[in-house]
């Protein structure tokens, strides 16, 4: 019975997988997904080996008390920082049962056995403070900038190879348990320098990266345990999340090794001088309420600021009201908009938005010179033209949003500094582009105030 729940668990997982690959399945996957675990748990909880619920009643209890809250209070635009966590707990566990089996069974088990667990254990204890180091820059605990020191790589490479010597070394003599504590120290350690050097630009592919991290640590704990249902929600974990991660770097035209070691995604404030010497057009909210009201087809690009405004539930006022006049709105969706993959889509399904009306940048990119106007609400790098026409920029070669082309664009920006690039966005100082300065959320109102005003007097 046991192996035939594990068995069920095993589909469930795959088939979450394929249902959340898709918006109108997706509310089907995360319930396949849930009751997956929930016959993973209770066939393990039915195994013989377990010989009392004491301690396993405490931790169902205390996971009760921390993820509840995390799951109810925590609003929509923290995802990223609560999927990190995610990943940091994940990970723990793994390492944590992983150090278990050694101090227990450390001296029975085979070379391979033990080259899983020590595999298990660097690659767990390097994702736990790699993915609480994510947290923090993405909470602004920490600096968003990559923090860069001289011969950074040649020391993460030399405390890598460390760590790996170590593991081998305990491969070939598993007595030597006084190492053991020498491998989770550097595996922390590893963890913690890993992502320092990582700007925010780079977040939504190092959330899906250590999410593969996570998996594969958890894969590899299942053939340690050899426990076949941990194996294969491991490897479907470590492989999706890998997959993601090449998906992100092609949307940012980025390669792994530019992702981990090339500092991109530093944070540069433009100088006033810079800002006086290009003018970009203004407008007040009235202004660009009586833009919206003639046009015939408006494409909405969300980005960050949307997410830090959370004016999300603004967004779809605007968009229900657009739509009873008779306009066409549609959203752009970039695959790297915000902090982590899929940010975006979840934030307008958090407002009700109709999935249909949420567009890939490939397909909306060709539908972009028919568009009247484009309203893009807190985006930045992705709209930049120098990515397709400035070979000098750090963005150059990423795939945008290719917004400039359409009749007219509005821009909802705080101010004037540059995105996560560090580049100014070329957009802004083109003569069909108008900028409107202010809170994304207060500004979307008032827009939507301006045209019930506009109804009203019609």
């Amino acid at each position: 019975m046991i192996s035939l729940g594990y068995l069920a668990a095993s589909t469930l997982f795959i088939l979450a997988l394929k249902w959340l690959s898709h918006p109108t399945t997706a509310r089907r996957g995360v319930k396949a997904g849930e009751l997956g675990m929930l016959i993973a748990i209770v066939a393990t909880l039915a195994k013989a080996e377990i010989i009392n619920y004491q301690w396993i009643a405490v931790g169902f209890v205390v996971g009760a008390v921390i993820g509840l809250p995390l799951a109810i209070l925590m609003p929509m635009t923290a995802v990223p920082q609560r999927t990190a966590l995610s990943h940091a707990m994940g990970a723990l566990a793994a390492a944590l049962v992983g150090t278990a089996e050694f101090y227990e069974n450390g001296t029975h088990l085979s070379a391979f056995s033990m080259t899983a667990l020590t595999f298990e254990v660097l690659l767990g204890f390097l994702t736990v403070t790699g993915s609480l180091m994510a947290f923090g820059k993405l909470q602004d605990l920490l600096p968003g900038r990559p923090i860069i020191f001289r011969g950074q790589n040649l020391v993460n490479g030399a405390l890598f190879a460390a760590a790996a010597g170590t593991a081998v070394y305990l491969v070939v003599q598993p007595g030597a348990t006084a190492l053991f504590p020498v491998l989770i120290g550097l595996s922390l350690l590893f963890g913690v320098l890993l992502i320092i050097p990582i700007g925010g630009g780079d977040m939504p592919t190092v959330i899906s990266l250590l999410n593969s991290y996570a998996g594969l640590s958890a894969a590899a704990m299942g053939f340690v345990l050899n426990n076949k249902l941990l194996i294969i929600a491991g490897a479907l974990d470590g492989s999706s999340g890998f997959i993601l991660s090449v998906i992100m770097c092609k949307a940012m035209n980025r390669s792994f090794t530019n992702v981990l070691f090339g500092g991109f995604g530093q944070v540069k404030m433009a100088s006033s001088g810079e800002i006086e010497e290009r003018s970009v057009r203004r407008a007040s909210p009235e202004e660009a309420a009586a833009i919206l009201e003639m046009a015939r087809s408006v494409v909405i690009v969300p980005g960050y600021g949307m997410a830090v405004a959370q004016a999300q539930h603004r967004v779809r006022d605007l968009y229900d009201g657009l739509m009873r006049r008779g306009v066409d709105v549609k959203f752009a969706i970039h695959p790297v908009a915000g902090r982590m993959p899929g940010h975006m889509n979840v934030l307008l399904a958090e407002a009700d938005i109709p999935y249909d009306r949420l567009v890939e940048m490939d397909d909306i990119n060709p539908e972009f010179p028919q568009v009247d106007v484009v309203l893009v609400v807190g985006a930045n790098d992705v709209t930049n033209p120098a990515a397709r026409t400035d070979p000098s920029s750090p963005i150059y070669g990423m795939p945008i949003l290719d917004v400039d082309k359409a009749a007219t664009v509005m821009v909802i920006k705080r101010g004037m500094a540059p995105g996560f690039a560090g580049v100014e966005n070329e957009l802004y100082f083109m003569d069909k582009t108008t900028m409107l300065f202010g809170d994304a959320k207060a500004f979307v109102g008032d827009l939507v105030k301006e045209l019930s005003g506009i109804a009203a007097v019609a």
